[in-house]
């Protein structure tokens, strides 16, 4: 449970940069500030995914609350209009805490109200209830009146005012709908109010703070189509108001909560460890998880990212494995699989539903170790072998020969990409026709990545007595990890060069070169490796993951802030990546050892993690940091690989639980003659450390 008092809840400013945030499994979701202040233009009680995970409608944006004592009427509500803040229903809010799901305890006049607000799992359904308590007697009257406010448009978007909007209201005891445009889902709103007045009106002029800090259209028109009013003195049972896009009524409320508390204390019980913090990550975890047709995908992350392949794969290990949800990675790996063309994973999938688009090279890699990882884990040779292997070494070859993008594998065994106008790496920054990190050529991390997936197949060609493909893959990797030691050593700055292209070599420092030491199969010595790693920590490191850029640099960027041309050309420029956490204290400990001093230095690394669970988006992990202190969090307010690989990392690594065998590098092993990854393997382990 988080828990926030009067002293932030009390305090708009305080209080309006602290966001919960509900998903269903579908791809939809609620979120708004711990006030109720909605500051974006995703903020909404509702948000539903018509083509799950994607086609997201923002359709009940807010429930505009009075509480009525007597003949006083009390706003609980809160909304900023131009000049004004208006109610200023925060004033009363005296406690908001998760617990699971946000609750909201109001005090007015002696009276106590308690709100709260959950998705239920797999419909695009939201349960807000209300429970009244009193010291004393009610006054008479004691009302509860609320107005809907509904959007009904596209999440990236604004609605105003117009004349095309519906606003009849199909209304019958305890249930109404409203299909304000053609085309789209109608609203129902299940109740057990006294009266409905069917009276509508547009409310104008809401402007959400955050859109406009982003240099984006902030202001919105919503759109009320009747008023509830509950008897809260004479009726003496909860109020409750269920929107959805199917007809729910209100008296299946309590079975919608016991279903989700019983769901999600499951879902916290099964940490892998029974750590405060790793429960928390475990909860964050499962709500990146969502559907794709008959299979499950991972949304990248909310508001507005949907299921991104380079994403997903990152995440995957974090999501699914640490988390023992082995269906969900078996489906996971099976979505994309069915994807792959022309030797490529997809990297984004549209939310207008548009063709998959494949413009990255380094989230194909990736799925090698999302596949290593899920074989270690869980033993499933079969799958790997008749599904995935199939798949895995046509993408070899494609590469070999070359693929789109210029895409292809050079004479001294190396990766090279390059397409001017075009973004391949994670470092995927774009303003009109200017790639702000081109990195054409031999990037550092794909080099790794490459050589990392030719050591995993190697593996597997052995595994499943496959002795051609076995010495074609191993010689390939000898041949990659040569080339690679000769081509991307800075000995004068002690630490590897970003990109090698041709005879320019960048020498920039930025965190890519961590995966170099990171992954199960390294090509690094153990000395050169810890080079690496205290240039990282002496120019990258904060208390909330690695800068993309170095300080000294001159491009270096300290804030991600402004207009989109401003954001996207800071984003890596130095911004802080909270996800590269994780392969940093994987490679730490593969370096340095898993002794105590070793363990207690990254315990210190993550206490910033553990203050921020409370600080943004409750219980999540945001996607960036301003690299420089104080290091506001900025970007999505949740993002999968965040949350992911500090999961991961804390379990396999701090926690030491994948296995008494602890990573340790050796000094440039004789690879080619070791034995073939066993059927089951440790979780996460690698053949040139463990065995």
């Amino acid at each position: 449970m988080i828990q926030l008092g009067n002293d932030i809840c009390g305090n708009q400013e305080a209080a309006q940069s602290r966001e919960w945030l509900e998903t269903n499994g579908l791809g939809g979701f609620a979120a708004s500030t711990v006030i109720g202040l909605n500051t974006r233009r995703y903020h909404g009680l509702l948000t539903a995914a018509t083509r799950p995970p994607v086609g997201r409608l923002v359709l009940l944006s807010k429930l505009e609350e009075t509480l009525v004592l007597g003949d006083q009427p009390f706003d609980l509500s809160v909304n900023q209009y131009p000049g004004a803040v208006h109610p200023q229903g925060y004033r009363y809010l005296r406690q908001f805490r998760l617990d699971p799901f946000p609750v909201f305890t109001y005090e007015v006049e002696g009276v106590e109200i308690e709100k709260s607000v959950f998705i239920v799992h797999g419909e695009n359904t939201t349960v807000v209830e209300y429970a009244l308590r009193s010291k004393g007697g009610l006054p008479d009257p004691c009302r509860l009146e609320i107005r809907p406010l509904i959007a009904f448009r596209d999440y990236h978007s604004t609605t105003h005012r117009n004349e095309g909007l519906n606003g009849h209201v199909e209304s019958q005891p305890g249930l109404a709908g409203i299909t304000p445009y053609g085309g789209l889902p109608t609203l129902y709103f299940g109740h057990n109010a006294s009266g409905l007045d069917a009276t509508g009106d547009w409310f104008l002029n809401f402007e959400y703070a955050v859109e406009r800090e982003r240099g984006l259209d902030f202001q919105e028109d919503l759109y009320s189509p009747f008023r509830l009013t509950f008897d809260l003195a004479a009726d003496r049972n909860n109020a409750v108001v269920i929107a959805s896009t199917e007809p729910r009524t209100a008296d299946l409320a309590p079975a919608f909560r016991a279903a989700e508390l019983a769901r999600r204390k499951a879902i916290a019980d099964s940490a892998p460890v029974q750590d405060d913090f790793v429960r928390t990550l475990a909860v964050a975890a499962e709500q990146y998880i969502v559907a794709r047709e008959d299979q499950k995908t991972v949304i990248a992350g909310y508001p507005w990212f949907a299921d991104w392949g380079r994403d997903t794969m990152i995440a995957f290990p974090g999501l699914t494995l640490v988390t023992g949800r082995f269906d969900v990675a078996r489906q996971v790996l099976t979505a994309f699989a069915r994807h792959v063309d022309r030797g490529m994973l997809p990297n984004r999938f549209p939310d207008a539903g548009e063709a998959p688009e494949y413009n990255t090279v380094d989230a194909t890699l990736w799925f090698f170790e999302a596949a290593r990882a899920y074989l270690a884990y869980t033993g499933d040779a079969a799958f790997l072998r008749d599904e995935l292997y199939p798949v895995l070494a046509d993408i070899v070859d494609w590469h070999v020969r070359g693929t789109r993008h210029g895409i292809h594998m050079t004479e001294d065994g190396l990766l090279a990409s390059s397409e001017p106008g075009v973004q391949l790496t994670w470092m995927d920054a774009k303003i009109a026709d200017w790639v702000v990190t081109p990195r054409h050529g031999k990037a550092v991390e794909i080099q790794a990545l490459w050589y990392n997936a030719l050591r995993v197949m190697e593996d597997l060609a052995a595994q499943f007595e496959r002795p051609a493909d076995r010495k074609r893959f191993a010689a390939m990797a000898v041949k990659a990890r040569r080339s690679f030691n000769q081509q991307f050593w800075n000995e004068e700055a002690g630490c590897l060069y970003d990109v090698v292209d041709g005879a320019n070599r960048d020498a920039s420092i930025r965190p890519n070169q961590v995966f170099a030491v990171s992954l199960p199969h390294s090509m690094l010595p153990r000395e050169k490796a810890r080079r690496i790693l205290e240039v990282a920590e002496r120019d990258l490191l904060t208390p909330v993951g690695l800068r993309s850029l170095a300080p000294g640099d001159p491009r270096y960027r300290p804030h991600y802030e402004g207009d989109p041309f401003s954001r996207d050309s800071a984003y890596h420029q130095g911004t802080v990546w909270p996800w590269l956490m994780g392969p940093f204290v994987t490679a730490w400990i593969k370096s340095f050892g898993s002794n105590r001093a070793t363990r207690e230095k990254i315990e210190q690394w993550l206490v910033g993690f553990r203050a921020h669970l409370e600080e943004a988006c409750l219980g999540q992990v945001s996607e960036i940091f301003d690299a420089d202190p104080p290091h506001r969090p900025r970007g999505c307010f949740a993002q999968a690989w965040s949350v992911a690989e500090l999961l991961r990392a804390t379990v396999e690594d701090v926690a030491a639980a994948r296995s008494d065998c602890r990573l340790e590098v050796l000094a440039a092993p004789a690879r080619e003659s070791l034995p073939a990854l066993p059927a089951r393997g440790l979780p996460g382990s690698a053949p040139e450390f463990c065995r």
